[in-house]
């Protein structure tokens, strides 16, 4: 399912690579005013670009015969990489973020990351702010009273906006940050969203559904399973800030009201957009539950024998282009469905035991390491698909359409625009024998989420289960034993060709 994690997260690594081409890129997203402005000799096709020359690809240094700015402006610290040396930084509060900025140019640049300022917004003001174009400009105008004390009355404390404009810095060169940037502006490319290899269905009926694609733990696509649904013709902006616009939901690691996440959405230019993502919706607002049905192929949804004490299973799920979630595999060993309300999304799916490039699970399954965003891994890692023997499955979603995430998939996906959607987990009986088996893992404690009874959901599921469907645990093990015995075709071969592929309960 989209965006869910398992329990652990996900460690964020920055991918390095150096620039074939001299780029210019501005130092923060101060100078929204100038997007737009094309810079010259750029490699990449860019959403927005700035006049303000602040951080260039560290290639770009051979060619200028120029000093760095940025290892005089750090002085003894320029022997330090600029991850650390950003790291450092982050454990600052916001005033003496602000005053290292105007040390010197080098740490004028290091402190106006917005990755900095975002952590701040987050951290001291949770969901209570209105996002005013850029995360430092937020953060000021929040805190718009330090602008009376001296200590703070320097260029980086305004809130004026002529007090906003950026330093004009040139010559500093930072592959680090470079990439920053460079992921939060580059467009999307066509080469990313061609590739359409899933099998799309439509007029299926339940059985077929569940021979053909849930027992053989094969992706599909259905152009047709949500036709009925209110939501298409409903869910637009205005109808949504009508109906719950001063409702608080999840975003990221914050609340924030539906209304203050559309302004932020409608005006952020960042590499790692905050991605509204809250299972609670149902509850907090009826309407929007009654706005839709789960499909019919999905309605076997074994985990809600459990009641309250199920694990979390539905999301909403709202976000601007290039908003979305990076390679993981849904939680608790279930299978999901995804449904899009209103614009498209680009899905990437590997299979169980083919690790994507450019991920890096751990051997306990509880931590993934991967690019720091998903601009980055298509950027770097994407190339890498096309070259390999086995190619991934891959299709872009659109409104009124609906993917099936078989249980231990892989998949990552980006909004290719504004989009809103809604997804659920769900344990069938296909799917169950899996699910029991990942519960009572040794280390299930680390792995289950979505509950806060990890150590006992097991025992409560598999009773509950077996009092109601006495035998049938049984039956289904030996049903797999049986499937387990026949000759199995290649996972790559049956879901990139279409034809039968004999691979069941997710082994």
């Amino acid at each position: 399912m989209e965006g869910k994690r398992k329990r652990g997260g996900k460690k964020k690594t920055r991918k390095k690579k150096d620039a074939k081409v001299r780029v210019a890129a501005p130092h923060s997203s101060d100078e929204s005013e100038d997007r737009g402005v094309e810079s010259p000799g750029v490699e990449f096709g860019l959403a927005f670009a700035s006049r303000h020359c602040a951080v260039q690809p560290l290639g770009n240094l051979l060619f200028t015969g120029r000093q760095n700015i940025r290892d005089p402006g750090l002085g003894s610290l320029q022997r330090l990489s600029d991850e650390i040396v950003s790291d450092i930084l982050a454990l600052l509060d916001a005033k003496d973020l602000a005053r290292s900025g105007v040390s010197s140019k080098g740490f004028y640049v290091f402190s106006h990351q917005e990755a900095l300022w975002r952590n701040l917004v987050l951290a001291e003001l949770k969901g209570g702010f209105l996002f005013q174009g850029s995360w430092r400009k937020t953060y000021v105008s929040a805190r718009s009273a330090w602008t009376k004390e001296e200590d703070f009355s320097s260029r980086s404390a305004c809130t004026k906006k002529e007090d906003f404009s950026p330093v004009k810095v040139e010559d500093f060169y930072s592959d680090y940050l470079f990439q920053s940037w460079l992921c939060a502006s580059v467009e999307i490319k066509d080469e990313w969203i061609s590739r359409d290899n899933i099998e799309r269905r439509s007029h299926l009926s339940v059985d077929d559904f569940v021979r053909d694609f849930e027992r053989l733990n094969k992706p599909v696509l259905l152009t047709d399973a949500i036709n009925n649904w209110p939501a298409l013709k409903r869910w637009n902006q205005d109808y949504l800030l009508d109906l719950c616009g001063d409702v608080d939901f999840a975003a990221g690691p914050a609340d924030m009201t539906l209304s203050n996440y559309f302004v932020y959405a409608k005006s952020v230019k960042e590499e790692r957009p905050l991605y509204l993502f809250d299972p609670k919706f149902g509850e907090k607002v009826p309407q929007l539950a009654a706005d839709y049905e789960v499909p019919v192929y999905f309605r076997e949804d074994l985990f809600s024998i459990l009641g309250k004490e199920r694990p979390d299973y539905r999301w909403l799920i709202l976000g601007p282009a290039r908003s979305g979630s990076s390679f993981h595999i849904d939680p608790n060993s279930t299978s999901a469905w995804n449904a899009v309300v209103k614009g498209s999304k680009k899905w990437i799916l590997y299979p169980p035991g083919a690790v994507p490039p450019g991920v890096h699970p751990s051997p306990d399954g509880v931590d993934v390491a991967t690019p720091v965003s998903i601009t980055e891994w298509f950027m770097n890692f994407y190339h890498e698909t096309k070259r390999a023997k086995h190619k991934p499955v891959e299709c872009v979603c659109k409104a009124g359409e609906v993917v099936f995430i078989p249980n231990g998939w892989w998949h990552i996906v980006i909004n290719l625009e504004d989009s809103i959607a809604i997804t659920q987990n769900y344990v069938s009986r296909s799917n169950i024998l899996n699910v029991l088996d990942f519960l009572n893992k040794p280390n299930s404690q680390d792995l289950v989420s979505g509950t806060k009874d990890r150590v006992n959901l097991y025992d409560k599921f598999k009773s509950r289960y077996e009092e109601l469907h006495p035998g049938s645990l049984e039956q289904l093990r030996n049903e797999k034993r049986a499937q387990e015995s026949q000759k199995k075709r290649s996972v790559w071969e049956s879901v990139t060709s279409g034809g039968d592929f004999r691979f069941n309960f997710g082994s």
